[in-house]
C-alpha cells in the first residue's frame, strides 16, 4: 500500500482569502500585516493592519461581485507592482473568482495569449501595462476603477467555496512553444503549512522581507500568504534594486527572515558589505528559485553569522523539500521532504516503485498532497504525462540518501531557469525562429561563470545571411519578457541532434561551457 500525505487536511468548505487574511484579521486585527518600503531611511510608504487589509480586500471583493462575474470566472491581473496588486489577487479569491497573476514584463502578444488561453472574463489593467488585443466581451477594469472599489465599494463577503474549487492560475513555461496554466485549488494555501517549520521556522512575531515584487508568485506565496496565515508581518520593498541597499533595509525594517533567489544573496555579498553587526534582528535567510552558486552557504554564514536555508519546488506544488532551523543543512543536499509530505525518487524511464537510497531518478510527490495543483488549464494530455498512478512526477533529477536528504541533479527535461523564472526553450525558439536571418535555433541554459547561468540561443543562419547577434537580441526583446530573452547568441554551423532528429541540448551546454 502507498501512503500519501500524512498531515491534517483542510475542511471541505474553504476559502483561501478567508484563511490567509480573514482569520488573522479576527485574531489580531490591530497588528501590522504589511509594510511597503520605498527607500532606505524613509518612513514606510504604506503600513496596513490586518483589519485594514481585510476591509480593503472585502470592498474590492464587493466591487468585483457587483460586476456580475460568475463564480470561477478568470480575472487576468495586469497591474503595476504595488499593494493594489496583492489586494486584488486575494479579493478575487474572496469573491469566488479565479485570479491570474502575470509579470509586468510581459509583452502585448504574451498578455494577449494568456487572455485567450484562459478564457478570461475580465482583465485588471494599468495604463502602462501591455495588454494586446482584448477579446470582445472581456471586461476591462482600469487601475483607477480598482482603486475606487478598494475605498468606496460596498463590502462583500467571503464566497462559500470548497477546498477543491479552482482558486488561481499560474502561467508557466510548458513543454511546447506556449505557456501553460497551472490551476490551483483554494486548498493550495493550506498545502503550504509544512513550509512554516520545514523551511521558514516561521513564528507570529516574525517580520519577513521578500526581495521580489508583488506580482511574482514567489512573493505572493512566501512573502505574503505564509506570514499572513501566521499573523506575522510581511515587508515588501519597491525601490531601486541596488544590492548594496539590502543590508540597510533588513536592519532598518526589523526584518527577522529574508527571502530571495540565490543571485540576490551573491550580489549582497559582493556589493552590500554585510557583516555580523549590520543585519539587525535577522535570524536567517531563505533561498530558492534557482541553483545556488558554489560556496554561497558557507560564505554567507562566515560573513554574517546567519544560516541560509534552501528549498526546491515547482509551480505545481510550491516548495516541498527544504532545510530549516530544525533540519540542518547537509552540504550537497537541498534538505528533506517537509513533515507530512510523501516524496520518493522514481525511475526516469517509468514505473511506480521508488528507487533505493542513492539511486538517481525523478522527484515524485504523492498526488493527495493538498498543495498539489488541480491540473493544467485546458491541457489534459500534459496532466497525463506527469502522473504515474499515485505519484506526480516533475522534471527534477535527484538522489535521496538513507536519511531522506535529497540532492538535486538538474532537470530531466529542457526547462531553463533564469533569475528564478522557469522558461521553456521552445517558447524562446518559436520567437527567434521568425527572424528572417535564422534557419534553425535551439536554446539552452548555459553557465557564463561558476555562479551565473543565462539563457543561450544557438543559431544556424540562412544561406547568405550575415550574423548579427544584436539584431536577434533586439528582435527577441520586442516579443518576449526580458527574463525570457537570451543573453548569449552563439552562431553554429549545425545543431547537434540524436539519431531521431531531436536537438541534444546538453551538447549545446557543453560546447558553450568549454
Amino acid at each position: 500500500m502507498t501512503f500519501g500525505f500524512r498531515g491534517p487536511l483542510p475542511p471541505a468548505r474553504f476559502n483561501m482569502a478567508r484563511y490567509v487574511i480573514g482569520q488573522s484579521a479576527q485574531r489580531v486585527p490591530d497588528k501590522t500585516a504589511l509594510v511597503v518600503l520605498a527607500e532606505p531611511g524613509a518612513p514606510p510608504a504604506e503600513t496596513w493592519t490586518y483589519a485594514e487589509l481585510e476591509a480593503a480586500m472585502l470592498r474590492l471583493a464587493g466591487g468585483l461581485s457587483a460586476l456580475g462575474l460568475p463564480p470561477g470566472a478568470r480575472l487576468l491581473i495586469r497591474l503595476e507592482n504595488n499593494s493594489t496588486y496583492a489586494l486584488l489577487f486575494f479579493a478575487a479569491l474572496a469573491a469566488g473568482l479565479v485570479p491570474i497573476p502575470t509579470s509586468t514584463q510581459l509583452t502585448a502578444a504574451e498578455a494577449e495569449f494568456l487572455m485567450a488561453d484562459s478564457g478570461a472574463a475580465a482583465v485588471a489593467l494599468a495604463p502602462s501595462m501591455a495588454a494586446g488585443r482584448i477579446p470582445a466581451g472581456v471586461r476591462v477594469l482600469m487601475a483607477d476603477e480598482i482603486a475606487r472599489m478598494a475605498t468606496g465599494a460596498a463590502p462583500g463577503t467571503y464566497a462559500d467555496t470548497a477546498a477543491e474549487d479552482p482558486g488561481y492560475i499560474i502561467y508557466t513555461s510548458g513543454t511546447t512553444s506556449s505557456p501553460k496554466g497551472v490551476l490551483h485549488a483554494h486548498r493550495a494555501a493550506w498545502g503550504r503549512r509544512p513550509l512554516y517549520d520545514g523551511w521558514y521556522g516561521l513564528m507570529p512575531d516574525d517580520r519577513l522581507l521578500h526581495s521580489g515584487a508583488f506580482n511574482w508568485t514567489f512573493t505572493l506565496g512566501t512573502g505574503l500568504t505564509d506570514p499572513w496565515v501566521m499573523g506575522a508581518t510581511a515587508i515588501v520593498y519597491l525601490g531601486p534594486r541596488d544590492p548594496a541597499l539590502w543590508p540597510r533595509l533588513i536592519a532598518e525594517s526589523g526584518t527577522t527572515i529574508f527571502a530571495a533567489v540565490p543571485t540576490v544573496y551573491r550580489q549582497i555579498l559582493k556589493y552590500g558589505a554585510p557583516g555580523r553587526s549590520t543585519l539587525g534582528a535577522l535570524r536567517h535567510g531563505l533561498i530558492a528559485g534557482e541553483a545556488p552558486p558554489p560556496g554561497i552557504f558557507d560564505e554567507w554564514a562566515g560573513t554574517t553569522g546567519r544560516e541560509l536555508y534552501e528549498a526546491i519546488g515547482m509551480s505545481e506544488l510550491s516548495t516541498f523539500i527544504s532545510s530549516s532551523p530544525t533540519v540542518p543543512r547537509r552540504p550537497g543536499y537541498i534538505g528533506r521532504a517537509q513533515a507530512g509530505r510523501k516524496i520518493v525518487i522514481l525511475p526516469v524511464d517509468g514505473g511506480e516503485a521508488p528507487l533505493a537510497p542513492g539511486a538517481e531518478g525523478l522527484i515524485a510527490a504523492h498526488r493527495d498532497d493538498p498543495g498539489l495543483m488541480l491540473g493544467y488549464w485546458g491541457r489534459p494530455a500534459e496532466e497525463t504525462e506527469v502522473m504515474r498512478g499515485q505519484w506526480f512526477v516533475g522534471g527534477d533529477l535527484a538522489i535521496m540518501d538513507a536519511d531522506g536528504y535529497v540532492a538535486h541533479r538538474g532537470r530531466a527535461n529542457d526547462i531553463m531557469k533564469a533569475l528564478g523564472y522557469r522558461v521553456a526553450p521552445q517558447e524562446v525558439e518559436a520567437v527567434i525562429a521568425r527572424h528572417p536571418s535564422v534557419a534553425e535555433v535551439a536554446c539552452a541554459e548555459v553557465r557564463v561563470r561558476d555562479d551565473v547561468s543565462v539563457i543561450g540561443a544557438f543559431v544556424v543562419l540562412r544561406d547568405g545571411a550575415s550574423g548579427a547577434a544584436d539584431a536577434i537580441t533586439s528582435f527577441a526583446a520586442e516579443r518576449l519578457a526580458p527574463y525570457k530573452c537570451p543573453r548569449e547568441i552563439v552562431f553554429v554551423d549545425a545543431l547537434p541532434r540524436t539519431a531521431n532528429g531531436k536537438v541534444k541540448r546538453n551538447a549545446l551546454k557543453g560546447a558553450f561551457e568549454r
